[in-house]
């Protein structure tokens, strides 16, 4: 059975007033056309670039806004036709750190029970807050929580009526490695029980360490879809990495990924990487750490975004 269902959705919005492109009445699509089907079971990611529309299909789906044109379903339930049964079914990890400063941590869980009928919840909620690391801040005030562990509530929020969708939007932003390795430990875990996972990050190693298959989104429309071994299977090349001390020349530089001191030059075959390394040589600079290794997909996101270069989609607007 289908998890998710987006069928040609697209959403729009009115473009800013103070935007030079614009003309009146015209309309900026957030999506645009966006089709996709996500099985039970997968564990599934959505990548893209700021402002691609990730957001936005996470809050079309969740309701929190409603498509211009298209359907949305979990489960086979349509979101607005049939919106209690979707949202039943589906758990949202919001990026944004909201929540109630009024309530403690074991408190809240038990309110967000009601909010799904849920009665004796109890021993999931311990559940919860002992697989999230939250045992100890169960019955602190929210407001004494850290940032990470606020985060760990909100997942534990998301999951607190078991819903078989569990969306995680930007789950890791901002924390630290260990709360990383709970999170993805617990949710790696409801997911081979079975539970659906929709993922999006910046966190391109966690995409492919994480997920079966990955979506990749640009300016609201899809730009690559496939599983993600295959994804890595496509990227025909090599990479070249090493540090340097000084900066490439701008010749160079246009042609590599550089991270501070990090070089990194896509490299076909041998002769490629040596002749990267004698360039590097005839400029007077010295590389040191040097090493190939394969395309990871990091690389695979950069060559996608690369090759579907475009304006921000509008309406209304004379080409």
């Amino acid at each position: 059975m289908t998890a998710i269902s987006f069928q040609s959705v697209s959403k729009a919005y009115p473009s800013p007033k103070s935007s030079k492109t614009s003309a009146a009445g015209s309309t900026f699509l957030a999506l645009d056309g966006v089709s996709l089907d996500i099985q039970e079971g997968e564990f599934f990611g959505l990548l893209g670039p700021n402002g691609a529309g990730k957001t936005t299909m996470i809050s079309v789906l969740a309701g929190l806004t409603r498509a211009t044109n298209g359907r949305v379903s979990v489960l086979g339930h349509d979101v607005q036709s049939d919106f209690a049964a979707a949202r039943r079914s589906l758990g949202v990890v919001p990026q944004e750190l909201v929540f109630d400063p009024f309530f403690n941590v074991r408190e809240l869980l038990h309110i967000q029970s009601g909010y799904f009928g849920i009665k004796n919840n109890g021993a999931w909620i311990d559940e919860l807050l002992e697989s999230l690391g939250l045992a100890d801040k169960a019955n602190a005030n929210m407001r004494q929580l850290s940032g990470g562990m606020k985060r760990r509530v909100l997942v534990a929020q998301a999951l607190v009526h078991k819903p078989p969708v569990i969306v995680l939007d930007e789950p890791t932003a901002g924390v630290d490695v260990e709360l990383r390795q709970t999170l993805w430990q617990f949710i790696a875990k409801l997911n081979r029980e079975g539970h659906t996972v929709l993922l999006t990050t910046h966190y391109l190693e966690e995409a492919e360490a994480l997920c079966g298959r990955i979506a990749m989104l640009k300016t609201g429309r899809i730009v690559a879809l496939d599983k993600t071994s295959d994804l890595l299977k496509a990227a025909s090349s090599n990479v070249l990495r090493f540090k340097l001390d000084a900066e490439l020349p701008k010749a160079l530089a246009d042609k590599a990924r550089i991270t501070g001191r990090i070089v990194q030059f896509p490299a076909n075959d041998a002769l490629e990487i040596e002749s990267y390394l004698a360039a590097v040589r005839e400029a007077g600079l010295v590389a040191h750490d040097i090493e190939i290794r394969k395309a990871d997909l990091e690389d695979v996101f950069l060559d996608v975004m690369a090759q579907n270069k475009g304006s921000v989609h509008a309406t209304g607007v004379a080409a």
